[in-house]
């Protein structure tokens, strides 16, 4: 297994922008109007749109991926609970700190969390992967 030990981490900022999420829209089809429709999310408890939630899940995704544990990791589950409303415009740090590794399995559970520009959390969640075997 990559040498990972319990509390490495690594984070990266990302500027959630109406392209974005109209890009997301159209791979993945949900085109939910809370997410492109001003005029529709005004008359909503949000005001106004807000980001897809998946599309967070879209980055955390890329950070195991390509950063921890990286290249050749196996994405086996992710679980989250989505705790704001991320809006455009909005600055999210995406968090991934290793919390157990469990060796004999040669796999490591990870938490994945999501931070506005405000520090306050709108994501938390954890995933379990397999990282690549050298």
């Amino acid at each position: 297994m990559k040498e990972l030990s319990v509390g490495q981490k690594a984070e990266k900022d990302f500027i959630v922008t109406k392209e974005t999420g109209v890009a997301y829209a159209d791979v993945s089809g949900d085109k939910n109007p809370l997410h492109l429709d001003e005029n529709y999310a005004k008359n909503t408890r949000f005001g106004r749109k807000i980001a897809h939630g998946m599309l967070l899940g879209g980055y955390i995704s890329g950070m195991i991926g390509m950063e921890l544990p990286g290249e050749g990791c196996i994405y086996m589950k992710q679980e989250l609970t989505f705790l704001r409303p991320v809006y455009y415009g909005d600055t999210i740090r995406v968090e991934i700190i290793v919390s157990e590794l469990q060796q004999e399995k040669k796999r490591a559970v990870l938490s994945t969390s999501c931070y506005n520009q405000k520090g306050e959390q709108v994501i938390a969640g954890s995933a379990l992967v397999k990282p690549k075997e050298d």
